[in-house]
């Protein structure tokens, strides 16, 4: 019996040492995080505007509808006109000729025809469509991740503070068990137990923290420098966002997703492409008009110059133009069978995820307190002992988190879902 003893006093104070290192461990960390944390918690529209101003994969898509501008331009330019200039001495061989300087000047000008130019700038406008679709694109899918990590920030802060009360509480009932094993009512295993469970809720609170600020670096990855190391967040889910039928959703996606048009400038591109190829098989027309003088005459002659499509017709760059026609075509297709597809697999999470909130919320939070309450009243008066009460503790934390974890999917889900729909996410309530 003495040697029980002994081994339950030597491991409660090991126990007692480990708590008091990650208590002394975790103070630490939110003394720090106190004193930097001093600026004004950022909303998440405010983030959200962060990351438009400074994410620099959105300006290399801002840079790209410049240039496909700037390819606008070109096709728009006409074909620059050639001027020939030549002079040098003229001597005769023949009696009575005159001898001094020669002159010519020439100039040429290729005709750009009217359908051949505009099937050029067809292909190029369609370009900047690309551009821009992308750009749309890009810019929803930066403020989807955004939001999700916004999101993930805040669950973990709740995680962090379900973890401190937990911790908190565990502590309340160390010192209660104490108490009772000093006096002789509860046995030393009791104690020894609280311990352990003391000291397995101060690693889940430093867990807890940890991933608090892993989440946080992840937003900040999003957006760069522009986001301080040391920023706090403010806000709240917001997960009774309406949310229309699948059925509804499905014409929306396809009627306003910007992949879908992109898809769309691409076939338009591709098919001026292949107008353009087709035109030019026509050969251009260059006018020359030349002035040539002579020590004894002067001459005007005006002409053209017509290549002769006899070896090369341009059979290569049409069917290089056919086939990507064709490409662009079935992407198209391909496209709206994966948006589809991630609708109905994002829709389906929609629902579970809200049937579980309500579940959650119906009655499963109340029911796992209250057992906790009838298993801490049952420890007071004696009735049951320390591991029933540790063990709805231990329940209802984990219910805790489980409603947290199905909160943030709902959330994503509707996140998701705002992505295929093309919504405006910067358009944000105050959060």
């Amino acid at each position: 019996m003495n040697r029980c003893t002994s081994i339950a006093t030597f491991l409660g104070a090991i126990a007692n040492a480990r708590v008091r290192i990650g208590v002394v461990l975790f103070l630490a960390a939110a003394t720090a995080s106190t004193v930097t944390h001093a600026a004004e918690p950022l909303t998440l529209p405010a983030i959200m505007q962060l990351a438009e101003q400074h994410n620099p994969g959105l300006q290399a898509s801002r840079d790209q509808v410049d240039v496909a501008r700037g390819t606008r331009r070109t096709a728009q330019a006409y074909p620059n006109p050639e001027l020939d200039i030549g002079t040098g001495p003229s001597r005769v061989r023949q009696v009575r000729g005159q001898t001094g300087q020669n002159r010519i000047i020439g100039l040429s000008q290729p005709i750009d025809y009217p359908q051949t130019r505009a099937m050029r700038i067809q292909g190029a406008e369609a370009g900047i469509d690309v551009a821009e679709a992308g750009l749309q694109g890009a810019r929803i899918n930066l403020l989807t991740q955004v939001k999700l990590a916004f999101y993930d920030v805040l669950r973990r802060q709740d995680e962090m503070r379900i973890a401190q009360e937990n911790f908190d509480l565990l502590g309340d009932v160390r010192d209660r068990v104490r108490l009772r094993v000093t006096i002789g009512e509860s046995p030393r295993y009791e104690l020894v137990k609280a311990e352990a469970e003391l000291l397995e809720a101060a690693k889940n609170l430093e867990s807890a923290v940890i991933r608090v600020d892993q989440a946080k670096d992840a937003l900040r990855n999003l957006i760069g420098p522009a986001l301080p190391e040391n920023f706090e967040v403010a806000g709240k889910l917001q997960i009774d966002t309406p949310i229309p039928p699948l059925e509804e959703l499905r014409r929306e996606v396809m009627a306003r997703s910007p992949d879908i048009a992109q898809s769309q400038a691409r076939e338009n591109q591709a098919a001026a492409r292949l107008q353009l190829e087709r035109r030019l098989r026509i050969p251009q027309v260059t006018v020359h008009g030349v002035y040539e003088e002579d020590p004894d005459i002067r001459s005007w002659r005006l002409g053209m110059s017509l290549p002769l499509p006899l070896w090369n017709r341009r059979e290569g760059p049409i069917a290089e133009a056919t086939a990507q026609l064709a490409q662009s075509q079935s992407l198209v297709a391909q496209q709206q069978l994966v948006l589809l597809r991630d609708l109905e697999t994002i829709y389906s999470s929609y629902l579970i995820s809200g049937r579980q909130v309500d579940a959650f919320e119906a009655g499963l939070l109340k029911e796992a307190e209250a057992a906790l309450k009838v298993a801490e009243a049952a420890y007071r008066f004696g009735e049951r002992g320390i591991l029933d009460y540790l063990d709805a503790l231990r329940v209802y934390r984990a219910v805790r988190q489980d409603f947290l974890a199905a909160r943030y999917d709902l959330q994503a889900a509707i996140v998701q879902i705002e992505r295929l729909r093309a919504t405006d996410l910067s358009r944000e309530q105050n959060q």
